[in-house]
């Protein structure tokens, strides 16, 4: 099983992604870099953090024209695993893969902490190892993490339980609470936190391995 890391101009948690899923995990990564066009051999894809084109008109939005994104979004529709993580999760949104939009944080400050999640539906293949109302800990680091969606979608996404993971605190003023969410289907799951960054003992907790470990399917 290979499991695909993509490369934008900007992304800085494609190396603690590898560590991650390499070094913790053990599992075979490969960098993808965003002017590719096919994702032959890859199980699995996450778009992670950092700052793609330089955040420029706003995060994603330059990003979801790369080449690459064609086939992550045909690989998604044909039911392969897609986890976007921070800046991943904006590219994601903006794509039209999962509902709604990333916006500045409430306070207008960048926040790089600790936050306490509750796992609020374990359903999707990515949190299966994880219980319902289950509180795990993944750090933050976003100026721009704030969920935004009309409150007549956002009930729309909570009947279907695709609301997946809450902040228990809310830091950024996130609709809902809201801090991660799948598409219908559930394969595809993006998040504000860093699960990659609670990998390895040496730095701090491990709550976000079982859910790289998803990947392994």
């Amino acid at each position: 099983m290979t499991i695909g890391v993509v490369v934008f101009p900007g992304s800085n948690c494609d190396r603690d992604v590898r560590w991650a899923l390499e070094g913790c995990l053990g599992l075979t990564t490969r960098f993808l870099w965003h002017e590719e066009r096919e994702l032959s051999g890859i199980d699995a894809v996450v778009l992670p953090g950092g700052f793609s084109y330089g955040d420029y008109l706003r995060c994603g939005a330059i990003a979801r024209f790369a080449p690459l994104l064609q086939a992550v979004r045909d690989f998604a529709a044909n039911g392969g695993p897609v986890l976007g993580i921070c800046n991943g999760f904006q590219v994601l949104t903006e794509m039209g893969l999962l509902p709604g939009a990333l916006t500045r944080n409430r306070d207008l400050h960048f926040l790089c902490q600790p936050v306490d999640l509750v796992v609020s539906n374990p359903s999707s293949p990515w949190l299966q190892a994880y219980g319902l109302g289950e509180t795990i800990t993944l750090p933050i680091a976003h100026g721009e993490g704030r969920y935004q969606l009309d409150a007549e979608h956002l009930d729309q996404l909570e009947q279907e339980g695709r609301v997946v993971l809450r902040y228990a605190d809310n830091p950024n003023g996130s609709v809902g609470d809201v801090a991660g969410l799948t598409n219908a289907a559930g394969n595809v799951l993006g998040l504000m936190p860093h699960p990659e960054r609670a990998c390895d003992p040496a730095t701090g907790g491990i709550d976000g391995r079982r859910l790289l470990a998803a990947a392994l399917g």
